[in-house]
C-alpha cells in the first residue's frame, strides 16, 4: 500500500514540460471556482430588474405598461419583476433561457426596436415568442408565484373558477393561454382566434 502512494506522489510530483500534474489539477481546480463564481455573479446580476430597464428599449416601452397592472403594484405589496415573469427560477431552465436571450441583445446591438416604432412593429412577433415559451413550459413562471392548488375558487368570478377548475386542471390550457396583456399591452391581434 505504501509503495503504490509513493508511486502516486512521484506521478503527482513529476512534471510535464513545466509544471507538476498536482499543480495542475489544483491550479485547474481553484480556475474553476474563480470561473465558477464570477459566472453565477453575472448570471444574478443579469437576473434583475434594474439590469432589464438598462436599455431604453425595455425602459420606454414594456416596463411602462408594467407599471400601470397589478404585477407592479397592489394591496398585498407583492411585486414581481421582469425576471419574476421571463426568467425560470431552476437552473437549469435558467441557464436556457439565458442562451435563447441572446438573441435579444443582437436585436440591442442592430436596433431592431430601439425606437417606438420599431418596437411596434416586433411587438407581435415577440409576444408570440414570449407566449410559445410560456406555452411550452406549462406557465411555469406564473406557477412562481401563482400556486393552482391553492386557489380558493369560491373567492373569484364564476367564469374565472369555471376556466381554472376545468380547462387548467385537467391541463387543457395553461394560464398563458387566458392570461395575455396580463402584465403589457396586447399587440395588433387581428387574425388570432379568440380576440
Amino acid at each position: 500500500m505504501i509503495e503504490i502512494l509513493k508511486k502516486a506522489w512521484r506521478i503527482l510530483c513529476k512534471p510535464s514540460v513545466h509544471y507538476s500534474l498536482g499543480f495542475l489539477t489544483v491550479g485547474g481546480f481553484v480556475a474553476g471556482i474563480i470561473f465558477w463564481g464570477g459566472f453565477n455573479t453575472a448570471l444574478e446580476a443579469t437576473n434583475t430588474e434594474k439590469f432589464c430597464i438598462s436599455c431604453h428599449e425595455m425602459r420606454d416601452n414594456v416596463y411602462q405598461e408594467l407599471k400601470t397592472t397589478i404585477h407592479f403594484t397592489n394591496r398585498s405589496g407583492v411585486r414581481a419583476t421582469c425576471p419574476d415573469c421571463h426568467v425560470p427560477h431552476k437552473w437549469t431552465n435558467k441557464i436556457a433561457r439565458k442562451m435563447q436571450a441572446s438573441k435579444e441583445v443582437w436585436g440591442k446591438i442592430f436596433g431592431t426596436i430601439n425606437t417606438r416604432e420599431k418596437f411596434e412593429a416586433h411587438r407581435r412577433e415577440l409576444a408570440e415568442h414570449e407566449w410559445a415559451r410560456l406555452k411550452a413550459n406549462d406557465s411555469l413562471e406564473c406557477r412562481n408565484c401563482h400556486n393552482f392548488n391553492y386557489m380558493d375558487f369560491t373567492r373569484q368570478s364564476p367564469r374565472a373558477a369555471r376556466a381554472h377548475s376545468t380547462a387548467l386542471a385537467s391541463g387543457e390550457k395553461t394560464c398563458i393561454d387566458c392570461h395575455k396583456g396580463i402584465a403589457h399591452h396586447l399587440p395588433d391581434m387581428k387574425g388570432v382566434k379568440g380576440f
